[in-house]
């Protein structure tokens, strides 16, 4: 689902069906408190956080929630994450409805990124 209608992430999270919310809420908590400087917007129609740069986003599909990079994630990451049967593309996981976010992955996976805008953002 893509709200290009949504102004901000409580409406496109609200505009979602019901089974994926408590997916979206719980991805919104685990990017905001991983990054507590995150800025979030509505960015290419979907939820979207920035930090020194993009960062990640999300977005609601009929039986599942993407969960976006703004960059390849490592094989390391692609090979564990399909490992504990989440899909995998260069910069996404495919969440399914039935199962349980991978918090601790995603979290590493999004630190390490923070790190990498901040020592980009230093150099310049």
């Amino acid at each position: 689902m893509k709200n290009y209608s949504a102004k901000d992430v409580d409406t496109y999270i609200a505009s979602a069906d019901a089974e994926a919310r408590s997916l979206l809420e719980e991805l919104r908590q685990i990017i905001k408190s991983t990054i507590p400087q995150v800025q979030e917007k509505i960015s290419w129609g979907i939820p979207f956080y920035w930090y020194y740069g993009a960062l990640a986003g999300f977005s609601v599909f009929k039986k599942h929630v993407g969960f976006g990079f703004a960059f390849q994630l490592q094989h390391t990451d692609r090979d564990i994450l399909e490992k504990e049967w989440y899909m995998t593309g260069e910069k996404t996981i495919q969440i399914k409805f039935d199962q349980k976010i991978p918090v601790r992955e995603i979290q590493q996976i999004l630190k390490a990124q923070a790190k990498i805008n901040e020592a980009k953002k230093m150099m310049k």
